[in-house]
């Protein structure tokens, strides 16, 4: 039997699919339902993520080889950078945003690139 290959697994839909999820959970329940703070960021992050990865599990039945990983990381991750950058952009364009809420603002970036890498770790929610 042939195992499969990095490359043979079409990635770039999950990764576009974990950053819609994201932008529709944050203006849902920042929006409409007035949840802010990085409780609420924590709980997108988590929720796509896991959500990615029992997707991939359920599609492929098996867990991501590290390769894809990797790549679904570098894709996820890279587009909410573009789109987190646009945003800084935009905050800027207004108002110079001081050094505190630079870190801020790049913790909870770093929230869902996190999470995703350990939702799709090797060992991850694996029974024993």
């Amino acid at each position: 039997m042939n195992s499969p290959s990095a490359s043979s697994v079409p990635l770039t839909r999950l990764a576009l699919g974990g950053v819609v999820a994201v932008v529709m959970l944050n203006l849902l329940l920042r929006t409409f339902v007035k949840l802010g703070g990085p409780l609420t960021t924590l709980l997108i992050a988590s929720a796509v993520a896991g959500g990615m990865a029992l997707w991939f599990s359920w599609r492929h039945q098996r867990r991501p080889l590290q390769g894809e990983r990797r790549r679904l990381l570098a894709l996820y991750g890279g587009i909410l950078a573009l789109l987190y950058l646009g945003l800084l952009a935009m905050m800027a364009l207004q108002d110079d945003p001081s050094p505190m809420g630079l870190l801020i603002f790049g913790l909870h970036y770093f929230c869902y690139p996190l999470m995703a890498w350990l939702f799709l770790a090797k060992g991850f929610g694996k029974r024993h």
